[in-house]
């Protein structure tokens, strides 16, 4: 073993997170610091190092910065035109009062694939409250299944920008990350949600924030819930049917020609999104009365939260590429690559230390694909099975939220949470999700 290589692979990671913690510097320019600092101590020549961070960066943000700013300009239209609103309101008819739980449960995991995890929630959260007024129970019994659906979704299922990133920096299939995201998302929703909120709320009775209650009027035009469906589903449906049309199942003269042409390029995530993007402009944006100076307005404000996302997927992808330049990757993936220690759980144990130490989800993908990545050069991992490690990383990263994770506060706040109580509601939802996430995904790399 190379102690040269292990040492930058250490003192790099240690770095981020003092840079990260200590400091408060912004996760882009610590990655980036990060980078420079494994690669001068592993030995890497000055130009060869920066051309590895220029690689990086510009190889990952091809695909992931199209695909953040589509899916931001697709969930701004959404959220403006009130559709939100009306499908949890439709769920809630549909499930009745005594299921509200699994309704709303399965608003956040439907709205969460087009929105922003903070943004949904805001906009959810007058739903909860409403419900918690009605019935007069605890209001952690419709919050954690909310919170659930939510978290699951922004963490298992594209266009999301966590599972994106991953997905770019791995090479797995977006089609197979989105079928294993449900397979993986659905019961850990169920556990991590109504399940755990039943148990919680009869020990803790938290009524809603007086400070807290605000309006849940919704706009005299909003969508139907069945429209705002069919769009939601529109890339999903696209991107699914590419990837089962182009699996070994319909092989080569299978299908005719412009069949796996046309799938080819409308199920590709870029001509998907662009898709559904001009759908919900049309239906939700001109024929709801917008002008084109308000979706204009509406278009271009969704886009600045992105630009931060996207900055801090490609300085993630800079730090993987340095490692796989210089080495340390292959050589960690050598010692820990064994029948022992299957890459699924080696991605999980990365992700979950990472999220624990420095909070951010995003980073914690990120940093774990950069360090299990070059493993996949040593085992013979199939299309399926990238996508299963992508779901791994993605469960380890949703552990145990705590005080240096911004979701930890905004839940906090909105429900008017003590950080004890915060603890015993948000944190073990979260953990539970992670773990119930490695349990499938392992069983899915066996599987598949």
């Amino acid at each position: 073993m190379d102690y040269q290589l292990l040492l930058s692979v250490f003192l790099g990671i240690s770095v981020l997170l003092f840079l990260i913690l200590r400091l408060k510097m912004q996760a882009f320019i610590a990655l980036l610091i990060t980078c420079i600092v494994v690669g001068v101590v592993a030995g890497m020549e000055p130009t060869l190092l920066l051309n590895s961070i220029k690689n990086g960066m510009g190889g990952t943000l091809g695909f992931v910065a199209t695909v953040v700013g589509l899916g931001a300009l697709f969930g701004a239209i959404l959220e403006r035109s009130g559709g939100a609103q009306m499908l949890a309101n439709s769920l809630l008819k549909f499930f009745g009062i005594e299921k509200a739980p699994w309704a709303v449960m399965l608003t956040g995991f439907l709205v969460a694939i087009p929105v922003f995890f903070d943004v949904a929630f805001i906009i959810l959260v007058p739903l909860i409250y409403a419900l918690q007024k009605q019935t007069s129970k605890s209001l952690l019994l419709y919050a954690i299944p909310l919170l659930a659906g939510l978290a699951i979704t922004h963490t298992f299922i594209p266009p999301t920008p966590g599972p994106i990133a991953v997905a770019e920096i791995l090479g797995a299939d977006l089609g197979y990350v989105i079928i294993f995201g449900f397979i993986a998302g659905l019961p850990a929703a169920i556990i991590a949600g109504p399940i755990l909120a039943k148990r919680l709320s009869k020990k803790l009775h938290i009524e809603t924030p007086v400070e807290m209650v605000s309006s849940m009027e919704v706009p005299e035009n909003a969508p139907s819930a069945g429209k705002i469906l069919a769009i939601i589903a529109i890339p999903i449906v696209l991107i699914v049917c590419n990837t089962v049309l182009g699996s070994p199942l319909f092989g080569e003269g299978v299908l005719p020609e412009w069949v796996t042409y046309f799938a080819g390029l409308l199920g590709h995530p870029f001509v998907a999104l662009i898709i559904a993007n001009i759908v919900a402009w049309y239906f939700l944006g001109i024929q709801k009365g917008f002008s084109k100076i308000e979706l204009l307005d509406i278009s271009t404000k969704s886009l600045y939260p992105a630009g931060v996302i996207i900055l801090l997927t490609g300085a993630g992808g800079a730090f993987k590429q340095v490692l796989i330049d210089t080495g340390a990757g292959k050589m960690i993936a050598e010692s820990l690559s064994s029948d022992y220690f299957p890459p699924v759980l080696f991605g999980f144990i990365v992700a979950a230390i990472v999220r624990i130490l420095q909070g951010s989800a995003t980073v914690a993908m990120i940093t774990a694909a950069g360090i299990a990545s070059p493993m996949l050069g040593i085992a013979d991992t199939s299309a399926p099975q990238l996508a299963v490690l992508v779901i791994a990383i993605a469960s380890g990263a949703t552990v145990f939220s705590h005080v240096n994770d911004s979701g930890f506060w905004l839940v906090k706040q909105y429900l008017g949470l003590t950080e004890k109580q915060t603890f015993q509601s948000w944190t073990v939802m979260t953990t539970l999700i992670a773990f119930v996430g490695l349990v499938v995904s392992t069983v899915l790399w066996y599987v598949v």
